[in-house]
């Protein structure tokens, strides 16, 4: 049935191929669906209600992502060189015109390709849409964005993937691009929408002007990826590239490990500009702005302890220890009716052991990224201060400054039972020396902690290449 996009009252994007069911078609293939398939639902959606009350969400998604794995053949005996991988979840409006689109592109390039949806649970009729047009479908368990593109990828057969949503606000008929960079030797390629056309309405005005150009620049900022558009739900990458990323999130974030580990990994990506169009799913996003918005910067922090502790800890050590000797000497006037005394070396005292303790979890943070394979990067970092400290200079550090301390404090100590236990002149020297002390102690426990942490190893990492 050829496409009268005038008479749906439907934007054409059809690029001349007549041959596509409409958007009215898709629909009451859909209804009929849903009609046809309303007996012994129940049943079924009991069995995997009593499925999820024993598994965690976290579980089914590596379940499911071992099964693709496990029926997924290699790109080089089927002749398949590129897969391009659909998540979905009820867009029985718009998987079709995806599906379509994706087989028409491989035709029209001369490509050996593939079409794979994976379905998170989809109940309007998604999966015989997809299927009717000659896509395979994977039934992924595990709810979640992540993990629906995860277990998609793993039974991938291509040696290059495109992903893009289901909503056909991502035009597939591009995929052919994508390919093309791939061949000129990229291993990513990301679709930058900012650098292309964003269609009227087809992004809300908070997304476009603040979240999704906030959470880029913090991503570049913090991993120095080099992306502009770094949401992009439309982008391609090598089977190799992804294989090593050893992605494990599950929702949204997804695309925010995606372009962290792709960049920790050294990946030569680029991006081509492409057209965001208004999305046809009928229905409310899955995306939730506030929600999604903090899971992605939630994780960008967690993924890079320089910036969540290492560089306030480091910034509140020096301003404590600043104010700590500045004050020492006695008070100090900044202006005739300001005067800083002891009450501010106090809080000198404070942010230095603020400080401490911030860089100690810091210490710790990277010491479990390493060990956990989070953290896959080449950079200098803390990585290499923390390969050649061993428990024992920690331990050292810490002595020294701890009887330094004690033995200032005993000082002043022994002065104050001298003058006959009368009113203590030397408070400052109480806060200095017993700053040290504390301090002292805190790197003596965190150097045991530490070690704890690389047990195994002779150092805090050990002397081992990240795999």
């Amino acid at each position: 049935m050829p496409l009268d996009a005038e008479a749906l009252g439907v934007e054409d994007r059809s690029d001349g191929f007549g041959n596509w069911w409409s958007l009215k078609d898709f629909r009451n293939y859909a209804r009929e669906l849903r009609h046809n398939n309303g007996r012994g639902r129940k049943c079924k959606l009991e069995v995997r209600s009593m499925r999820g009350s024993v598994e965690t969400e976290e579980s089914k998604a590596r379940n499911a992502t071992r099964a693709a794995t496990a029926t997924a053949k290699p790109g080089a005996e089927d002749g398949t060189e590129l897969s391009v991988v659909i998540p979905c979840l009820n867009e029985a409006n718009s998987i079709g015109i995806c599906v379509s689109k994706a087989i028409t592109a491989f035709g029209a390039a001369g490509l050996r390709g593939e079409v794979i949806v994976a379905d998170n649970g989809s109940t309007d009729g998604s999966i015989e849409i997809a299927e009717k047009l000659g896509a395979r479908v994977v039934r992924v368990e595990a709810r979640g964005y992540g993990s629906a593109l995860r277990a998609g990828i793993a039974a991938a057969r291509g040696a290059f993937i495109v992903m893009g949503d289901a909503d056909d606000s991502y035009d597939f008929t591009e995929v052919p691009r994508f390919v093309e960079k791939w061949r000129q030797g990229n291993d990513v390629v990301m679709g930058n929408r900012f650098r292309g056309e964003i269609k009227r309405g087809a992004m809300p005005w908070h997304h476009k002007y603040v979240g999704n150009p906030a959470l880029s620049s913090l991503l570049n900022l913090f991993f120095r990826t080099g992306i502009g558009d770094s949401h992009c739900g439309m982008r391609g990458f090598t089977r190799a590239v992804y294989d090593r990323m050893d992605l494990r999130s599950t929702g949204m974030e997804f695309a925010s490990e995606f372009v962290i580990k792709a960049a920790q990994l050294g990946a030569k990506i680029t991006e081509i500009p492409i057209t965001l169009w208004p999305d046809k799913r009928g229905r409310p996003p899955h995306l939730r702005s506030f929600r999604d918005g903090w899971r992605h910067l939630r994780f960008m922090l967690l993924y890079a302890p320089n910036w969540l502790f290492v560089l306030p800890g480091a910034t509140f050590m020096f301003v404590g220890l600043a104010l700590v000797f500045w004050l020492l000497p006695g008070p100090r006037a900044i202006t005739p009716r300001i005067t800083l005394d002891v009450h501010t070396m106090i809080f000198g005292v404070i942010f230095t052991l603020l400080g401490a303790q911030i860089l100690s979890i810091g210490a710790f943070a990277k010491v479990f990224s390493y060990a956990e394979r989070f953290d896959r990067s080449g950079t200098v970092s803390l990585k290499r201060v923390l390969k050649r400290v061993t428990l024992e200079s920690g331990l050292l550090l810490g002595g020294v400054l701890f009887l330094a301390g004690l033995a200032g404090c005993a000082w002043v100590t022994w002065q104050w039972v001298a003058s006959g236990f009368g009113p203590l002149a030397q408070v400052r020297q109480v806060l200095f020396w017993a700053m040290w002390l504390f301090l002292g102690l805190q790197i003596i426990f965190a150097s045991f902690f530490l070690s704890m942490l690389g047990i195994s190893r002779g150092t805090y990492i050990g002397d081992y290449d990240l795999k």
